[in-house]
C-alpha cells in the first residue's frame, strides 16, 4: 500500500470503526490533485465501488477553496432536519499553495466547529524540494495561524494511524485536524 493508497482507505476505515460502534456515518472528500497529491483523484475515482459500499462520496473540486467549501458543508448536515446520518466525516485535500489560498474557508470552518459524529481532515501536500512544484512550501506555519492541529506521518503506516487519530481530534475538539503528506510518504509503499 503506498500513502496515496492509505488516504483512500483512511474513509472507509473510519465508517468500519464507526459501524463498531453503532454511529450512522457517511464520508466526503473534495480536494484538488497537485504535488504530491497528484495521483489521489485518479486512485479514489478507481476505488469508488468500495468507496460506495462504505457511504462515502468523492466530489473533486474545481480548485482547493471550493473543496475546502464542500467539506466544511459536509460538517453542517446536523442543522437541517431529515439528516439520514449521525454525521458525516470530511477529508479534503489540497498542494501547499492551495492551502495558503484556502486559509479564508479552513479559518471560519475551523472556527464554526465540525460535527460530533464528523470531523474533518484536512491533507496538505507540501513539496519542501520543489521536486515537482512551481515553489517549494510547507503547511505548518498556515495551519497553526488558523489553530488547526499538524499531525505529520513518519511512513506510510502512520498515514493510516494518524488519519484515524485526526478524525477523532477532530470530532472531540471541534477542529479541523491537518495531516502533513510529503512526497516520501505519499510514494512510499508498505506491505
Amino acid at each position: 500500500m503506498t500513502g496515496i493508497e492509505a488516504l483512500v482507505r483512511l474513509p472507509i476505515l473510519q465508517h468500519q470503526r464507526d459501524l463498531q460502534r453503532n454511529i450512522n456515518t457517511a464520508g466526503f472528500v473534495s480536494g484538488y490533485r497537485g504535488s504530491p497529491l497528484g495521483n489521489v483523484d485518479q486512485a479514489l475515482w478507481n476505488a469508488a465501488p468500495f468507496l460506495k459500499q462504505h457511504n462515502v462520496h468523492f466530489q473533486p473540486g474545481v480548485n482547493e477553496e471550493l473543496a475546502a467549501t464542500a467539506v466544511w458543508g459536509s460538517q453542517q448536515t446536523q442543522l437541517f432536519e431529515g439528516s439520514r446520518y449521525d454525521g458525516v466525516f470530511g477529508m479534503w485535500y489540497g498542494k501547499g499553495p492551495g492551502v495558503d489560498r484556502s486559509m479564508d474557508v479552513i479559518k471560519h470552518a475551523n472556527a464554526f466547529g465540525t460535527s460530533p459524529h464528523g470531523g474533518v481532515l484536512a491533507v496538505a501536500g507540501d513539496d519542501h524540494a520543489c521536486k515537482s512544484s512551481t515553489l517549494p512550501h510547507q503547511s505548518e506555519h498556515m495551519f497553526m495561524g488558523a489553530s488547526v492541529p499538524v499531525l505529520a506521518p513518519s511512513n506510510v503506516q502512520e498515514v493510516l494511524d494518524f488519519g484515524i487519530y485526526g478524525w477523532a481530534m477532530s470530532r472531540f475538539s471541534g477542529c479541523w485536524v491537518a495531516l502533513k503528506a510529503i512526497t516520501d510518504n505519499m510514494d512510499a509503499a508498505m506491505g
